[in-house]
Order: C-alpha cells, then structure tokens, then sequence
C-alpha cells in the first residue's frame, strides 16, 4: 500500500528534547515517520543524527522572527509542490497565517496540532498579551482544514464555545512507547535507591518537571513548603522525595536547604523512565498553566500511582487510569498530603484501557488514517 505524503512544519527545536511538549513533537514524529512518507521543516538547531523515519530540513531560523519570516511561504509551497505532498500539519497555531498562505498557493489542505488552547494557558500564566493570542488562535482554527487536539476537554472547547465543525476536530493525545505495563519496576527501584541512598523502608515519591517553567516552579515550592512538612509530621511515615529537573534557579541553591528534609534534587536526569518506574508516587500539584501534563501520563503508563490537583490532571483520560489517578481538589494541601499518606498498594496494575488509548503505535495509526 502507498504510503500518504505529509509534511510538518515544527516551529521550535524540539531534539534532543528536554519538555514534555519536545518530547511530544518528537515522539509523535517518530511514529507519525512510520506510517506516512514524513517530510518535516524544523529548526537548524535540532541534533537529528539519530532520526531514521523520516527526512528533516533545516529551515527555521533560531530566532523568535521565524514565525513572522514571509520568505518561508514560497519556500514551503515548493516543498509541497515538489514532493507531492497530500497534507500539511503545522505544530502548533502560532504560524497560522504561514499555513494559510502556503494552502493559497498550493491548495493542499492544512492542520494544526495543538498542545493546549494556547491563551488559556498564556492567561493562567498572567501574559497581558492574552486577548490577543485568543482572537489569533481561533482564526488559525476557523480557517485550518483540521485539528488536533491534545485533550477531550480541548476539543469539546473548541466545537462548542468556539463553534469549530465537529468534523474538523480530531484526538490526538500525548502518548507513550508502552503497550503494556512494564516488568522491570523492581529492578528500577533497586537501582534508584542505590544510586541515591534510599532506604529499603523508605516509600520514593517522585517530582518531575522542567523548573523554568512557572507552573512547575510555584508546583515544587508549594510541595517543599506546604506538602513537606505535613508528611515530616506524620509518625511512622519514611520517604524520600526526589526532584528531577533542569534549571532550578540560582536563587533555590540546589535544594541545599532540604537536604536534611528528606528531599533529594537530582537535576536533569538522562533516563526519567528509570526514575517513573522506581516511584512508589508521583506527586502533580500544578495548578496553572493548562493543558495535559505529559508527565503524568508517562508515569502513569509506566505503573506508577499519581497524585495530582484537579488542574493537575486537566485533559487527561480519567476514566481509562482506574486506581492509577488520585485526585484531590486545587490548594487543598492537607488533603493532598493526606492522600500521599493513605496510599497502600503502589504496585497495581495500569488498567489495559489507558494503553488502548495512549500508546503510541495506536495513536500513530489513526493519525495517518485520517490524513
């Protein structure tokens, strides 16, 4: 069977990735590669010595003027023309009015993958500049010839508050390299508490998030100065909570301070899978920022329990995550620490719906199907 032509356009470097949201441009391309003949206009700053599915040109400029950049329209209409491409995804909406010009030229329909409604996002985060990103996005989605969105929740908004067809409007959720539950979470575990010194006792709860981020910086000051304390205070109850991630700021010295808290800041760690399959929880107290957090459903699908606010678990499939998802309400931090203490059983299994849903393979597959 001839595989269908699509060219996407990705607006920032994404490889190697160190977000969640470069961590789904590149995981999605990588599959997306293998069931389409992929062509993808990226950022000369992307490391692509290891991309094998499909084929990368480097034209986008580091520069924030790359998404005001009009040379790029004749470019990417000859791109299209010369390759035969049938579709065009552009990710995210921010170069909408790229994607209109290069569909005036070429005639070859264009969708948007977006990761979250951006001005939600950008209003949470208190940007002036909010109204304006609102009016541009949902232009960007009347005219786009399809959608992808991230979330349920996204694609609910969009139909019924922005009057977007229903038909044009498509799931497309972060997904994960897993079709099942994985075996090796003991072996993990053992590796983890060696590495750091955790004791055998000592229930690992796990943090995780880039920290120049500010929904994921206000997140771990709310855990070291709300949650911390109240778990130091409960008798009998040994832990060890570890925070992965780059660029703590200065200011924070290395979570010196907590060091003799219980608290262990490991940085930007090579393998965060290691650290997911180890966790006895994952702790998501985010309360800003919108859209899914990735993060949340990578542990999720490695078998590890979440606990997470309601805007922590924003946009995720919660039927599908069974006993895997405890949810406590926003700012309620006694009862988020309440919930760390209650929990048991760490070890069951991730419900086989959550993988039916997420996993990567199935995801890609329906993509392609309706391109």
């Amino acid at each position: 069977m001839t595989m269908k032509k699509v060219l996407v356009v990705a607006p920032y470097p994404y490889l190697p990735f160190f977000s969640g949201g470069q961590k789904f441009i590149a995981q999605f391309l990588a599959h997306l590669g293998r069931e389409t003949e992929l062509t993808v206009i990226g950022s000369a700053s992307n490391t692509t010595g290891g991309v094998k599915n499909y084929r990368h040109l480097p034209w986008l400029q580091a520069s924030f003027f790359r998404y005001a950049d009009f040379r790029l329209a004749g470019k990417i209409a000859g791109a299209v023309r010369s390759n035969h491409v049938q579709s065009v995804i552009w990710e995210h909406p921010y170069m909408g009015w790229l994607a209109w010009l290069v569909r005036q030229k070429t005639g070859v329909p264009f969708l948007v993958h977006t990761h979250n409604i951006e001005y939600q996002r950008f209003r949470s985060m208190g940007k002036w500049w909010w109204p304006l990103l609102k009016i541009y996005e949902r232009w960007v989605f009347r005219k786009a010839d399809g959608i992808f969105f991230i979330t349920p929740d996204d694609r609910a908004f969009a139909i019924h508050k922005w009057k977007i067809p229903e038909e044009k409007c498509m799931d497309l959720p972060f997904a994960v390299p897993y079709s099942r539950m994985p075996e090796d979470r003991l072996l993990c575990r053992q590796k983890i508490r060696e590495i750091h010194g955790i004791a055998d006792d000592e229930k690992i709860l796990l943090f995780n998030g880039l920290l120049r981020y500010p929904p994921n910086l206000e997140a771990l000051k709310v855990l070291l100065d709300q949650v911390l304390p109240l778990l130091e205070k409960a008798e009998g109850y040994r832990f060890k909570l570890l925070v992965c991630g780059k660029d703590l700021p200065p200011e924070m010295n290395g979570l010196n301070a907590y060091r003799n808290r219980q608290v262990i800041y490991a940085g930007f760690v090579e393998d965060i899978d290691l650290y997911f399959k180890a966790a006895d929880l994952f702790l998501n107290p985010v309360q800003s920022g919108g859209g899914i957090k990735t993060k949340m459903v990578e542990a999720i699908a490695q078998g590890t329990t979440v606990i997470a606010t309601e805007t922590g678990a924003q946009g995720i499939l919660r039927e599908a995550c069974g006993a895997k998802l405890i949810l406590v309400p926003d700012n309620n931090w006694p009862g988020f620490a309440n919930a760390i203490l209650s929990v048991t059983e760490t070890n069951s299994p991730t419900p086989a719906d959550y993988y039916a849903y997420y996993a990567w393979e199935n995801v890609a597959r329906k993509v392609a199907a309706k391109l």
